[in-house]
């Protein structure tokens, strides 16, 4: 008997831009890095950031961190294909790595905030993929973020401050998914994940493939 996915079609598509969005400790950033653990495919959009690195964070793996000028730099030079402030820091998608992943098929992860959602949707809206991460209440939130302990009382005032600005903006996504149990949430991406992969319109390939089909 022929093992399951001996005989499997490879039928090429162009690579989605999967961008999941959050309020700081709602759980988008520990979803990311489950599907990038679950080796499904995904390979995160690395972002160019003016935040001080903290000490859980590896320069190049999950920002690359920048001076101010710099980061000017790139943004005037149209070096990125989104920008935003967030909480008094700038953060930026550079622009080559991700075009040429998509055309060679690959799918690309983005742990970004409505504003940079917001851009690239304006940009490229055939390609976004969109998840707005809720938390179940708002305590919740608080106790997540203080249970992480990287950052001050001050800025975790900050983020709360913010959170209820950011999640009205959950009506802009086209997927929005409650973190109340993260093997549940994380599911349930997974699941949009292997949906959108699956839409004739990201795989060019099946022109080629009907067309073998019927004649």
């Amino acid at each position: 008997m022929a093992k399951p996915g001996a005989n499997a079609v490879t039928i090429a598509r162009r690579g989605l831009m999967l961008v999941i969005s959050s309020p700081s400790g709602a759980g988008k950033s520990t979803i990311a890095r489950n599907i990038l653990e679950a080796q499904i495919g995904m390979k995160l959009s690395v972002s160019v950031t003016t935040r001080q690195r903290r000490a859980s964070e590896i320069e190049g793996v999950h920002y690359h961190f920048v001076s101010h000028k710099e980061f000017e730099r790139l943004k005037s030079s149209d070096a990125l294909l989104e920008w935003a402030e967030v909480h008094g820091n700038f953060y930026g998608t550079p622009r080559e790595a991700a075009e040429v992943a998509m055309a060679q098929g690959q799918d690309m992860l983005f742990d970004i905030d409505w504003q940079g959602a917001q851009q690239l949707q304006d940009k490229m809206p055939a390609d976004v993929v969109s998840i707005f991460i809720l938390p179940p209440t708002m305590e919740e939130l608080q106790s997540r973020l203080n249970r992480r302990a990287e950052d001050s009382a001050e800025v975790i005032a900050t983020r709360l401050a913010n959170a209820r600005a950011e999640i009205e903006h959950w009506r802009e996504y086209d997927y929005v998914v409650v973190n109340d149990d993260l093997d549940r949430a994380y599911s349930s991406v997974r699941a949009i994940v292997e949906a959108e992969r699956l839409r004739r319109d990201r795989r060019h390939g099946l022109f080629d493939f009907v067309n073998t089909l019927v004649s």
